[in-house]
């Protein structure tokens, strides 16, 4: 299980970048992002390299934030890989609520997807009952 951070954004010009020179100036790197609008507002959806930090210069900048867990896996950068895993998914009768994409490490011949589902704990029981490996916040910080 890792910890996503949830931004929410008023949906004007600037806005998104504000946000990202945050962390630029505070060298936090940004690993997977999901970006999802509405009329008024956006929510940017990031995993980061250092979440805790991430969160006190949000914060410090008044920006609304919080921290969801998501569950992250590695599949094949190969046709069928995503299905692969989704059938696990399936097997083990977990929902996905969304998901997203992240490119592997600089050596890695995997993608990385990253999953909100409804019971984080549960669903990954389940999943590692599946033959299933999810990433950790370290292989996410590593990447």
């Amino acid at each position: 299980m890792i910890n996503q951070i949830s931004v929410f954004l008023e949906n004007k010009p600037g806005t998104l970048n504000e946000m990202t020179a945050i962390f630029a100036e505070n060298k936090i790197d940004i690993r997977a992002f999901s970006l999802a609008e509405t009329k008024d507002f956006g929510i940017a959806r990031l995993i980061v390299d250092d979440g805790y930090e991430a969160m006190n210069v949000l914060k410090e900048a008044d920006f609304v934030a919080n921290f969801s867990p998501v569950l992250a896996f590695a599949i094949p950068d190969e046709p069928g890989g995503l299905n692969h895993l989704l059938q696990k998914f399936t097997d083990a009768k977990v929902n996905i609520e969304y998901m997203y994409a992240s490119l592997g490490g600089k050596d890695s011949d995997s993608a990385y997807m990253i999953f909100r589902v409804s019971d984080t704990k549960q669903s990954e029981a389940a999943l590692i009952a599946q033959g299933l490996k999810p990433l950790s916040q370290d292989d996410i910080s590593e990447i």
